[in-house]
């Protein structure tokens, strides 16, 4: 496939493009939150998912059940030094454990290669830091995955769900108009990042947070507790706006061949 009307593919990365099921996070959210002796069920912790970790951690701060646990935990309601406080705990957390959880989701680097190969240019966004990825990046690019440009949590002054990382990667890229673009993200808010910016956008169901297995966990699932779980996936990303939910990255060609067409109709996103 020849793409005259896509200029590029921005990726999210965990639950996208690494880490079947977005593991990572979702783990040292609850290990550091247990620091302070608050208890996180993994929903909550995945709630706000795609967010910058310190805006994910005060989205968790904010959940009524955990700001009481907190009050009657600490004696008083968090704020934002208590916010800073937990932060500070979860990144050297995150940091250790990401290169564990640098594995290339099955299919993603033969997609970039050829979308590469067809002219496309390939950008990142991502609610990690730079010094999360630090460890990360090496790792990826040894498996076949080294996007043209990358775009973290703390570089511009505001995250997920605005458009400015987005804008900021467009910037980097050299492409315009975003209309041109497709956002691939695994939550409601890297999907949102996508809609603000002006972008296609397309949700993973079934690698990501929505979902929220690794391999190991999703082929142990009976058969009716698999569809049931995807389905939830693929609705909430629906219910996002995602213009396109697939299950994988892999999967992704045959949409970018329906962008393609749409954008050659006149259409836009």
């Amino acid at each position: 496939m020849t793409y005259e009307n896509i200029s590029a593919v921005v990726f999210d990365w965990a639950g996208t493009m690494i880490d079947h099921g977005s593991k990572a996070p979702m783990g040292v959210f609850q290990r550091a939150f247990a620091q302070f002796g608050i208890d996180l069920s993994v929903a909550e912790a995945r709630g706000p998912m795609g967010m910058a970790k310190r805006d994910h951690i005060a989205a968790l701060m904010a959940l009524p059940r955990v700001a009481a646990a907190w009050t009657e935990k600490h004696g008083a309601a968090p704020g934002e030094a208590d916010i800073d406080k937990v932060y500070e705990v979860f990144v050297p957390m995150n940091v250790a454990v990401a290169a564990d959880y640098a594995g290339l989701i099955e299919g993603v680097a033969g997609v970039v290669a050829r979308l590469k190969a067809a002219g496309l240019k390939i950008g990142s966004t991502t609610g990690y830091t730079r010094e999360i990825m630090a460890p990360i990046l090496p790792l990826a690019a040894a498996q076949g995955y080294a996007p043209d440009s990358m775009v973290c949590a703390g570089d511009l002054s505001a995250g997920r769900p605005t458009p400015l990382m987005l804008y900021k990667t467009l910037i980097d890229l050299g492409v315009w108009p975003a209309s041109r673009v497709v956002k691939v993200d695994d939550t409601e808010v890297g999907i949102a990042e996508g809609l603000n910016a002006g972008c296609w956008t397309v949700g993973i169901a079934l690698t990501g947070n929505l979902f929220g297995l690794d391999p190991a966990e999703t082929e142990a699932l009976s058969p009716e507790e698999f569809e049931a779980r995807r389905d939830a996936a693929y609705a909430a990303l629906v219910r996002s706006g995602a213009h396109f939910v697939i299950d994988s990255v892999a999967d992704l060609e045959e949409v970018l061949d329906e962008i393609e067409g749409a954008l050659a109709r006149g259409e836009q996103p």
